[in-house]
């Protein structure tokens, strides 16, 4: 009883005559020096039965058995969901109170858990410390890098359940699912165009802007989006990466290897409403349309005869050039 007493005079009293060998902290009660060793020895003598898992006191397994057991004690007063740990409990606490005490020192924000201002952080000292093994770039959050890693590894966890198009990321999926919704939250404030994705709407409010921020290299042709520049570049790279699995001809663009293989297929979509002669690709209605309507938009310069076609109308041009280029 004497000691128990003594034991507690020297916790009012500051005192801590226990001293760790190795970073020199001091500790009141020599057991919790004893427990703090064990963080320089790596001494994990609490085993888990059922993961074999190890830790460094009593409580710290005690706490992690839950995760078996399922057993949850700890109950939120407002919306009764109950949590394994008491700290958890706290955390989420100040979901309903508002609370958020762990504020970012170069921004002000405020945020309710610890370790999302220690994530945040890493926006102002550009740290990023998880890296692919594969292509080594790296990210500032470790859930970041597990969604990188579905590029590698190609899985595709995310499955949309109307037409069962799989993705490699929760956001991708949410964004198709507006495919199937109808749902376009995002609307254009110069001509009330809706879209169903932001990045969407950013590229089109070039056409109001002008605005062409990717330029080709080559010839300093410039365009609004990205995926236009990489198509472009295939006129001076030659490149054509799209090949015709019947007769081998290849193409620079995906949607025309699509409307050529309209020639095997003998599909014709495009239909005259007048008519109802049937072509392979738009453009060829559009010309064929100019029969019924009568239009020819293709003027001479030299005698003001006009033309339904742009190749007629060059073909016409050869008579006031003099040229002549079929030789027998």
């Amino acid at each position: 009883m004497k000691f128990l007493l003594l034991k507690n005079m020297e916790k009012h009293k500051g005192n801590k005559p226990y001293q760790c060998p190795e970073c020199l902290k001091c500790f009141t009660e020599k057991g919790s020096l004893v427990k703090h060793m064990r963080v320089h020895t790596g001494d994990k003598p609490f085993h888990c039965s059922e993961c074999l898992k190890c830790f460094t006191e009593k409580g710290n397994l005690m706490k992690h058995m839950r995760v078996h057991t399922g057993d949850k004690p700890f109950h939120c007063s407002e919306c009764l969901k109950c949590f394994t740990q008491k700290g958890s409990l706290v955390t989420h606490m100040r979901v309903h109170t508002g609370d958020k005490p762990f504020q970012c020192s170069k921004c002000l924000k405020c945020f309710i858990e610890k370790g999302s201002l220690v994530k945040h952080m890493r926006v102002h000292t550009r740290d990023k410390p998880f890296q692919c093994s594969e292509c080594l770039k790296c990210f500032t959050q470790k859930s970041s890098l597990v969604t990188h890693m579905q590029i590698h590894t190609g899985k595709k966890t995310f499955q949309c359940s109307e037409c069962l198009k799989c993705f490699s990321q929760k956001g991708s999926l949410v964004t198709h699912m507006r495919v199937h919704t109808g749902n376009k939250t995002f609307q254009c404030s110069e001509c009330l165009k809706y879209f169903s994705q932001k990045g969407s709407l950013v590229t089109h409010m070039r056409v109001h802007t002008g605005d062409k921020p990717f330029q080709c290299s080559e010839c300093h042709k410039c365009f609004t989006e990205k995926g236009n520049l990489v198509k472009h570049m295939r006129v001076h790279t030659r490149d054509k990466p799209f090949q015709c699995s019947e007769c081998l001809k290849c193409f620079t663009q995906k949607d025309h290897l699509v409307t050529h293989m309209q020639i095997h297929t003998g599909i014709k979509p495009f239909q005259c409403s007048e008519c109802l002669k049937c072509f392979t690709q738009k453009g060829s209605l559009v010309t064929h349309m100019q029969v019924h309507t009568g239009d020819k938009p293709f003027q001479c310069s030299e005698c003001l005869k006009c033309f339904t076609q742009k190749d007629n109308l060059v073909t016409h041009m050869q008579i006031h050039t003099g040229d002549k280029t079929f030789q027998c």
